[in-house]
């Protein structure tokens, strides 16, 4: 049997192990557009590679899968975070989980994940093929398929795998289009957002833990740690929204308002009560020296001059009706945000081939026998925190159990 594997990321080959000790006497090829196999995995997680997540705290799949949510919570029945963290385990990769639940080589060293894999598929003769720009995949009437190469040359294959993960324009998925499947439109889905000409972007590199970012008018929440950058707001908090909020700020191009609860998620009756502790225990104190332990001193000033109270004002002069206003004005603080900027290198798109194109317990194409697809292709994505690679690992197991 020839099988063909269309990319060489995460998915492609996880896969491609997989099927090579499923299928030992089968004929393996890996295609990749690129010059190097696994070069996103090289540079994910800051370099060290989150490889997964404990899902400890996760409440729901749908909180971490925001589209392809009902397909993850079937197929992670089939190979979980657990099966995954066994799998690179038994292959000599030691893994360490972080406070936040993220899960790491305990190297730190994101090579390791790529030596890993490209060590397996050597030993199980998988060929990988870089510098192979596949142009059109074409279904013969013998069953077969045809992969068409931009140098004008074309292989056969009996079985074909489609890794070719996320694509931000629709242009990406141009090989797909003699299939005649059903395209979902592509769209970032984890990045930072801008804040023009903000004054908070002079507090560049401060960090709140425990935000709460919202976009007024719509169900859009995220919390978490939010990080203060040159262009504007980024951190867990940012990136988990982009995520939720990714078709809805695309199709605003952008341009939108957003809330942040500055306390945490705590309301306005709670953070007037944190207020007035502080205006009782600290009345002669200036509104600058004295304020909530998530603040530090440059945001505290940076904020209250937002608000238009004077940073050298005494606590006791604080009239009743100023504390409720920067009670309310900490709990729903509205920026207004033009633009998008990219994550570090871990771009992650949503869209693809549309969930209805595949069986969702063989990820095998319905119009297609013998025609599968794995990873950020389909129109699967999650927020950060190592929810993407998981789902590459789960679906190329699937793939590699279901392929015959």
């Amino acid at each position: 049997m020839e099988i063909a594997i269309i990319g060489a990321g995460a998915a492609g080959c996880f896969c491609a192990v997989e099927l090579a000790r499923r299928h030992p006497h089968a004929v393996i090829n890996v295609y990749e557009r690129g010059s190097r196999p696994l070069a996103k995995v090289a540079i994910t997680g800051g370099g060290r590679c989150n490889l997964t997540n404990t899902f400890q705290g996760v409440r729901s799949v749908e909180a971490v899968y925001p589209r392809g949510f009902r397909l993850m919570k079937r197929l992670l029945r089939e190979f979980s975070h657990e099966d995954a963290f066994r799998w690179f385990e038994k292959a000599g990769v030691r893994l360490v989980v972080q406070d936040d639940q993220c899960v790491f080589p305990a190297s730190q060293d994101a090579m390791e994940i790529v030596h890993t894999l490209l060590r397996l598929m050597r030993q199980h003769g998988v060929r990988v093929h870089t510098a192979s720009r596949i142009t059109a995949v074409r279904h013969e009437p013998d069953a077969a398929y045809s992969l068409l190469f931009a140098d004008g040359s074309s292989v056969r294959a009996d079985r074909v795998v489609v890794t070719t993960g996320g694509s931000p324009r629709p242009s990406g998925l141009e090989l797909l289009r003699p299939l005649g499947l059903e395209m979902v439109s592509p769209a970032p889905s984890l990045f930072s957002l801008c804040l023009p000409e903000h004054p908070l972007r002079e507090l560049s590199g401060t960090v709140v833990e425990a935000v709460v970012a919202s976009i007024p008018g719509t169900k859009f929440k995220a919390d978490g740690p939010l990080l203060l950058t040159h262009w504007g707001l980024s951190g867990p908090a940012i990136l988990k929204l982009s995520s939720y909020a990714a078709r809805y700020l695309q199709e605003a191009d952008y341009q939108s308002r957003l809330a942040l609860n500055w306390m945490g998620g705590r309301s306005e009756a709670e953070v007037l009560s944190v207020l007035q502790a502080l205006a009782m225990q600290h009345p002669q104190k200036q509104l600058q020296s004295a304020y909530p332990p998530c603040f530090n001193g440059r945001l505290w000033r940076c904020l209250l001059e937002q608000y238009q109270l004077r940073p050298a004002l005494r606590w006791s002069e604080l009239s009743s009706k100023q504390l409720v206003r920067l009670s309310a004005l900490l709990v729903h603080h509205v920026l207004p945000v033009a633009g998008k900027n990219r994550f570090k290198e871990e771009f992650v798109t949503c869209g693809g081939v549309a969930l209805s194109c595949i069986s969702p317990s063989t990820l095998e194409c319905r119009q297609h026998p013998g025609l599968y697809f794995a990873g950020e292709v389909l129109d699967v994505d999650a927020i950060t925190g190592g929810f993407n690679l998981q789902a590459a690992w789960t679906m190329a197991y699937v793939v590699a159990k279901s392929l015959s």
